[in-house]
């Protein structure tokens, strides 16, 4: 079954050129022009299909890509927790930043490269799709629970809204407890896009990480950085 992707972009001759190369990639798209209209597809998947990702234009007509990222992530669980992939003004860090800080799992700066979409796609979506074996009982900290075969983090038995990427980023600090890991090696074990050097997008996604699972998420007793070097997860929590 071919995996579908939802489109939010007001330029109908940039969505119709995307439609068509990921069309010829194996990929189903569906476009919408407004951010009301997207919002209106990806949550009613019984009248169209559900949607594997979504690529969010940050400009719309209507409503900026950030409010509709805020509102994605707002919706039931299941649809909430749909990869975004944003598309952002080429060399603007804050929109970077910011969208990261709402929600989303990756960006593309405009203009882009149909090859480098389609491999980011592939990227967020093969994260989102590996499941580990059902043998792997969940791992526990103190009240912190991930269930990596629910893909699920809980704090004192209630769940935290963490995104599909956020997922894979502590998972990778949890099952490597008490080591040290710089930036490259946590990009490297989730696999995904290579760091930038000069990208600190890692550090926005880990501050989303602490504001869900820390008691304080300006005291971090969990995940702790190490300055200069990168993280570490502590084994002694609570």
């Amino acid at each position: 079954m071919n995996q579908h992707l939802l489109m939010i972009e007001d330029d109908s001759r940039l969505s119709a050129m995307v439609a068509q190369y990921l069309g010829q990639s194996g990929y189903t798209v569906s476009c919408a022009g407004d951010g009301q209209s997207g919002l209106h597809q990806l949550s009613n998947p019984s009248r169209d299909a559900a949607a594997d990702l979504v690529i969010l234009d940050l400009m719309l007509p209507d409503m900026d890509g950030l409010e509709v990222c805020r509102r994605i992530r707002a919706l039931p669980t299941g649809l909430s927790q749909t990869p975004i992939l944003m598309l952002t003004a080429k060399g603007d860090a804050m929109d970077r930043i910011v969208g990261l800080e709402m929600g989303a799992d990756d960006y593309l700066p405009k203009p882009f490269e149909p090859r480098e979409l389609l491999a980011r796609i592939r990227a967020v979506l093969r994260r989102r799709l590996e499941r580990p074996t059902t043998e792997n009982a969940p791992l526990q900290f103190g009240t912190l629970e991930i269930d990596r075969d629910a893909r699920r983090v809980s704090v004192h038995g209630e769940p935290c809204d963490l995104t599909s990427y956020q997922f894979d980023l502590l998972l990778a600090l949890a099952e490597r407890a008490g080591r040290v890991l710089t930036r490259d090696q946590i990009m490297e074990a989730v696999r995904g896009r290579e760091l930038d050097a000069f990208d600190r997008s890692i550090d926005v996604h880990m501050g989303r990480i602490r504001a869900a699972i820390e008691i304080d998420p300006k005291a971090p007793k969990r995940i702790l950085t190490v300055r200069g070097v990168g993280y570490v997860f502590a084994r002694q929590q609570d």
